[in-house]
């Protein structure tokens, strides 16, 4: 049985993509709706990608209903031009990732998780790119709520129908790169482990209180430690 719930960001934490996500993401949005916004220079990193088309649509003047007429239409052509045009080689895995998740998955204490601002779809064939989906049996994505504070409790409740156990505080465990995992984690009492290996610094991620900070995952040994470190009440 396992004790503890590990639940893992995407972009930024696992994998890094290439510019190809951008470049795609406009190509649908001007397709469904005639512009892309602002979505050529607008700020990802940690936002849901829900809320990613409306931020960049809105700076056009665009209102939420307009917005919302065809929102269905956009995510789905953004899903499939994902699929069709991106390749293993539009994606780096971050250094120290497939060990770690190797070392994870053979011991019963990890269940492991997403908790991403992605599409379920295109966050799923980022990772069976570069071959490392099979590790998460379950995940929280944008298609589960409409701001990310929310995704944490739905990954208990999918954690929990998927093995009949209840996670909750210290024993979950958010790890991630920018401040919204943070907060993720607080939502729930949960544990952070901010790593700078988005477009977060160290610095700028201590401001935010997570847990423990990290470079990055590359030292399998220490974040294993981390991860089952504890919890001090």
């Amino acid at each position: 049985m396992a004790s503890k719930l590990v639940l893992f960001d995407i972009d930024g934490t696992l994998l890094t993509v290439g510019s190809i996500n951008r470049r795609i993401l406009m190509d649908a949005l001007r397709e469904v709706y005639g512009t892309e916004g602002s979505a050529g220079t607008h700020n990802f990193a940690g936002k849901m990608d829900n809320i990613i088309i409306y931020e960049v649509l809105q700076s056009t003047g665009l209102g939420n209903d307009k917005i919302a007429e065809k929102f269905e239409l956009a995510k789905q052509t953004y899903i499939e031009m994902f699929r069709q045009q991106s390749r293993a080689s539009d994606v780096t895995l971050m250094e120290g990732v497939r060990e770690l998740l190797d070392a994870l998955s053979r011991h019963s204490e990890f269940m492991l998780g997403l908790l991403t601002g992605n599409f379920e779809a295109s966050g799923r064939h980022k990772l069976l790119l570069p071959d490392i989906n099979h590790y998460f049996p379950f995940g929280a994505f944008a298609d589960d709520g409409l701001h990310r504070n929310e995704l944490p409790a739905v990954a208990v409740e999918k954690a929990y129908r998927l093995t009949g156990q209840t996670f909750s505080n210290h024993d979950i465990i958010i790890i991630g790169d920018t401040e919204h995992d943070i907060r993720c984690a607080k939502v729930l009492n949960a544990r952070s482990i901010a790593v700078a290996t988005g477009t977060y610094s160290m610095d700028e991620l201590k401001k935010h209180n997570p847990d423990t900070l990290m470079e990055n995952l590359s030292r399998t040994d220490v974040v294993i430690s981390e991860i089952l470190r504890p919890s001090i009440n």
